[in-house]
């Protein structure tokens, strides 16, 4: 189940747990209890604790560099090197999260983060990493975010008769779904989707920003004829500015669909394109893996071996 970016409690249980520790008499403090450093010799004691989605870490980086509007450094080197500063923050402070809680809110849902999704982030990012490996966790980490897109659709329960005659509650998805994938990138996750659902239509549109004025301009848009009746599922897998994004709900919108019942299916995401987008249309919603400044923007490109 994907996780809602959620503010910390102004006073987190583990401040008071320390405040408490600090008051006990040494002797009787454990071996593996926290000692604060107030004369600021332990460097340990400067480090932050950062929530990734689910799982705390300790980081020294400052909380505040994550979100600045100013990113434009680590930006530009992911877009000119195609694979980001190695150097860059691994995980949004407790900070940056509760700050996109505020603007964004509920509509941007998060796959819970493990060791598994880090290493399959890793990968991808990773510039030194071959073109198989890099498709096969690609295809791996799609194919999680599809599940959990899925996950969001609509079900109604049902009734079934085992083998042994035995009758068993259940559900069944809802009739009425759709995929559509914004090209080229987006077409990467097709397989993923068709994987979970055999008979899915799926449409496709293609958008390409003009080189002067940098505004998307759709080319081409072909979807099921009922698609107005459909909830669905767009499918593009790196959100940098959200201007593609944007552009392509428009086109669903003239097609009779409502933002509401649309799912954006996405691998990684920035804060500045996750926001544009929800600000745009409030009732979208977004799933991704991570929300960081730096998008790994040579997904399409390494993917489909045109790098």
């Amino acid at each position: 189940m994907a996780t809602e970016l959620r503010c910390p409690d102004s006073m987190p249980c583990h401040n008071q747990q320390v405040n408490c520790a600090s008051t006990q008499n040494p002797e009787q403090q454990q071996p593996d209890e926290l000692i604060p450093d107030h004369a600021g010799g332990n460097s340990d004691s400067a480090a932050k604790l950062t929530l990734l989605r689910g799982r705390v870490r300790s980081s020294s980086v400052p909380a505040e560099r994550d979100l600045q509007a100013g990113g434009d450094a680590t930006l530009n080197s992911e877009s000119n090197g195609g694979t980001g500063n190695s150097d860059a923050p691994a995980s949004d402070s407790l900070l940056g999260d509760c700050e996109l809680s505020r603007q964004i809110g509920a509509q941007l849902k998060l796959l819970p983060m493990n060791d598994q999704i880090r290493e399959l982030q890793t990968i991808i990012r990773d510039k030194t990493a071959s073109r198989g490996d890099f498709m096969f966790s690609a295809d791996r980490l799609i194919r999680l975010v599809v599940e959990e897109g899925l996950n969001q659709l609509p079900y109604k329960e049902c009734m079934v008769t085992t083998p042994t005659g035995y009758k068993y509650e259940g559900v069944k998805f809802e009739k009425g779904n759709c995929g559509v994938s914004i090209m080229r990138s987006g077409e990467a996750m097709e397989q993923g989707l068709r994987d979970c659902c055999r008979s899915i239509r799926i449409g496709k549109i293609l958008i390409q920003s003009d080189e002067e004025t940098q505004k998307a301009k759709v080319y081409y848009a072909k979807f099921p004829p009922d698609i107005y009746r459909r909830k669905v599922l767009l499918m593009y897998p790196i959100l940098s500015t959200g201007n593609t994004v944007i552009e392509a709900v428009k086109v669903l919108i003239e097609h009779g669909v409502q933002p509401s019942v649309i799912i954006l299916l996405s691998l990684f995401s920035t804060p500045h394109g996750a926001k544009s987008i929800i600000q745009e249309f409030p009732e979208i919603t977004i799933l991704t893996t991570e929300v960081h400044p730096v998008a790994p923007t040579h997904f399409g490109q390494k993917y489909f071996g045109t790098d």
